[in-house]
This record gives C-alpha cells, structure tokens and sequence, in this order.
C-alpha cells in the first residue's frame, strides 16, 4: 500500500529542522509537522532569548567594571534596562526568519502547523486530516517541569516560557533549581538589577557537573550577590500583599522562610508526549520519555524518536546529531544503520564564567578506572587570561594510564570555546600530550589547552629514565 509520504518528522525544534532537511536532502518526499512555531524550544524559549539576556547583562557588568580597565567616567552613570527584554525578543524574532515554513515549502518539504495524534501504526491525524508515512521521526521537545508543591499552583509564577515576555523586571525573584536554566537566568536577572535567591535540593548547584569547576562559578555568583541556599527545597508558597513567601526545609527537616516579588521555576524539562497517542502506533513510553533502541528506534519498528523525549541529553546539538542518526536509519537498509554514540558529547552553561563538560567527572573517572591521571592549569596562567582581566577560571583534564582523554572540564571565560580543543582530541582518540605540539595563535584563552597537554609530556621528560636518554642523546 501506498504511503502518502516517505518520513513525517513530528516537531519543529533543532531536531525535527535538521532531521525534515537531511531527509530532503536525500531524496525522501518529507513532511514536517509542527503544533505551534518552528524553531522549538530553543529559539523562542531558551538558548537565544536566554544568551541575549546574558550579552545585555554581561555588557551592563562589563560598564560596572570600568575601573578595572584603567576607565574613569566622568559624573556617576547608571545602566538602564527597561528595554532589555523588548531587546531579547527582536533578537529572538530575528533569529526566528531564519527558518520560516516557506523556505521549507520552497525545498519540497511540506510543512504542517497543528496538533498531530496517531490513529495507527502509520497513520497520523492533524486538523482532522489522515496522513500516512512509511516512517515517522518524533521530535516534540520538552517543557518546564512544574512540582506539585502547595500553593503554587494559584501563582503567577515564571518559566523560561513566559520569563521573556515581560515588559519590565520585577525588583526580586526566588529561583527553584540551580541546573543550567536556573543559574543563567539567575545571574543575567542580577546583574540587570532583580535580587536572586537560588533554591537548590542537592548539595550544591550544577550537580552534573565537576565540583571544582561548577565551585568557581559559585563563588562568582556569591561574590556578585546571588543568594544560593543549597540543600533545601520548597515545601509551601503564600502570596501576601504583592510578595510570594516560600517556606524551605532542609534535610533534618528544619525550616525556614524567604519571600520575593515573584518566582521562577527552573527544575529540568518534561517530554511533550500528551495527545500524540503513542499506544496507537504501539510505541512503549514512561512519563520521562520514549523507549528507544541503540538506533534510536521505537517499539514500533517504522518509528524513531530524538531530542528532548528520548534524552540522556537534552542539548539541542544532541537533538541535531540524533536527528541525523534517525534520518540515516528511517530511510536506509539496516546494513547501513548508525548506533548512537555519547561517549564524546560536550556542553556549556553560558554563565560568566562559562562551565563547559566533557566526558567524565573525575569522581565518575575514579568509580570506572583503576588508574587515572588529573591536570589542572588556572587561568592566571594565560597571558591573554590577564590581558583581559580573566584570570579566574580553571582548566581540569582527566586522562587514563595511556594519556587518553577520559574528561575535560573548564570554568572560566569562553570555556565553550576552549573545550572545542578537547573534544576534537576525545573524539579523534588523540592523547592529551600531543595536544602541546600544536602551534597554537598568541595570545588566545585557547593557549590554556597547550598549557595543560604540556603537563604529561613534562611528567614523561622528568622521568629518571627518560632523563638519562637525554643526557646520552646529548653526547651523541
């Protein structure tokens, strides 16, 4: 039987743009179904609203910080932000005209807007209309995960959703959750002038990440005023007179109260899989996201799913690699299929300092390997670092017995560029040390990668042995 196309792409987010692309591209007669925008998540909610936030209050820091550049103002000056979030949504409209419908229409991809829900295994229903596909890719993005908690439900409160529609910011904000959204968006609202208070469960904030490199960038976040009451979690929320009051208790169970003009809650993303109706097309799924295979393929063998409802990693340049991977294995022959692969996945959060990952902590390391090696470079040492006025960061490699690289974190500035070095190395399965042979550009923050490679090679040159070679080669 005839299908009415060859894939249907389900979401218009990272994912589901490159996935209804690579599709095209390949010769597939492609259908792109979206319920609201395209873009997804990323584009009006999250990574570019978010980084122009963070460019508007890195800048207004960067004003703040003129004396320590040699500047003198003359007469006092303030930084005004009443049209900082009319600013973020033209960057975010912008950014938005770079994939509009009828670019995709052009390249023979019909585009859908609507509500899409299976009646079959290969069949579909959007604005009461039955498309049938021989595959399908699911993409449908994530939204803001909301805890049933006792009187929040009756508040006005924040999500990265609604955050960027405000006209003005309000004078103070208690933020549930110190992951990646809640930190960026914490510091960028701080330093435009809102108070912040960080309510984290764990231990500390950023708990995913390496614990030396996620404590340099709280101890800027302390040192610029953000309050972070770690260990904690909100149990109750009351509105009195035009201020939200948050009753937190602690693991021994003692409590105390803080209050703001408004909250933000920043507590992980959920998958968007209400009315699509899965259990029609036979598709296995949990409230956490779709069960899927090594080849990113469902339960129902026609159907693959990526990005935010299949995790582990809810990035959208993960979304986009997965999307290449169901494309390849959506219209291919199983000889060609593609596994997915996460050993050399990176990431950033965009706070200033920057926090970017790779590969293991080294606690994950130490549990996973007999023998590890770990080698730290600070920021100081960067001769442009100092140029700068950067000299607060870390750079930390974690190496097995052979010099492989096992992980890579960095704290400080432009660490998601810097990282680009490592990963490059990791995925490549180039050992750290030939790193230092490269004729890296002086002077760059990028040097810090030389710096650190330099450390085993140093290691091998002080080996007894290795010096008494040397000292023979000498006298060759």
């Amino acid at each position: 039987m005839g299908h009415d196309f060859d894939i249907v792409i389900i979401g218009g987010g990272a994912g589901g743009l490159f996935a209804a692309s690579v599709a095209n591209g390949l010769g597939a007669k492609a259908c792109l179904i979206e319920k609201n925008r395209l873009g997804g998540d990323c584009t009006w909610y999250g990574c570019m609203p978010s980084k122009a936030l963070l460019k508007s209050a890195q800048v207004a820091n960067l004003l703040k910080r003129y004396s320590e550049f040699g500047l003198s103002i003359p007469n006092n000056f303030t930084v005004a932000t009443d049209k900082v979030m009319a600013h973020v949504r033209d960057v975010v409209d912008e950014i938005a005209t770079h994939h509009p419908a009828q670019v995709f229409e052009k390249r023979g991809i019909k585009v859908v807007f609507g509500a899409p829900q299976f009646i079959g295994q290969q069949n579909i229903e959007v604005n009461n209309q039955k498309i049938s596909s021989q595959r399908f890719i699911l993409c449908p993005g994530s939204h803001p995960v909301i805890p049933p908690i006792e009187g929040l439900e009756g508040l006005n409160y924040l999500t990265n959703e609604n955050i960027f529609d405000l006209e003005k910011l309000p004078e103070s904000l208690i933020v549930l959750g110190g992951g990646p959204i809640g930190v960026e968006l914490s510091q960028g609202l701080n330093r435009l002038g809102v108070k912040i208070s960080i309510v984290e469960m764990m231990e500390r904030i950023l708990f995913r990440e390496d614990r030396e490199a996620a404590q340099v960038l709280e101890s800027k976040l302390t040192q610029e005023g953000i309050r972070i009451l770690s260990g904690k979690k909100a149990i109750k929320f009351v509105k009195k007179e035009n201020k939200v009051f948050v009753t937190l208790e602690d693991k021994s169970r003692s409590i105390e109260e803080i209050s703001a003009e408004n909250i933000l809650v920043a507590l992980g993303r959920a998958p968007n899989l209400e009315g699509l109706e899965l259990s029609k097309a036979g598709i296995e799924y949990t409230k956490t996201g779709i069960k899927v295979n090594e080849y990113l393929q469902t339960t129902n063998e026609n159907i693959f799913a990526c990005g935010d409802i299949v995790g582990p990693y809810m990035f959208s340049h993960v979304a986009a690699y997965q999307a290449q991977v169901c494309v390849r294995n959506a219209l291919f022959k199983r000889l060609a299929w593609q596994k997915v692969n996460y050993q050399n996945v990176a990431w950033a959060t965009f706070t200033e300092p920057e926090v970017s990952r790779l590969g293991l902590t080294e606690e994950e390391a130490r549990q996973r390997h007999k023998k590890v090696k770990v080698y730290k470079t600070e920021y100081g040492a960067s001769d442009r670092a100092v140029t700068d006025v950067e000299k607060k960061g870390l750079v930390k490699v974690i190496t097995d017995k052979k010099g492989y690289i096992l992980g890579a974190h960095i704290a400080g500035s432009q660490a998601s560029e810097i990282m680009q070095g490592f990963l490059i190395a990791k995925s490549l399965k180039v050992p750290l040390e030939r790193l230092s042979q490269v004729l890296f550009i002086y002077p760059t923050l990028s040097e810090l990668v030389k710096k650190v490679a330099a450390k085993p090679l140093l290691e091998k040159v002080n080996n007894p042995a290795i010096r008494l070679l040397l000292r023979i080669l000498k006298k060759v």
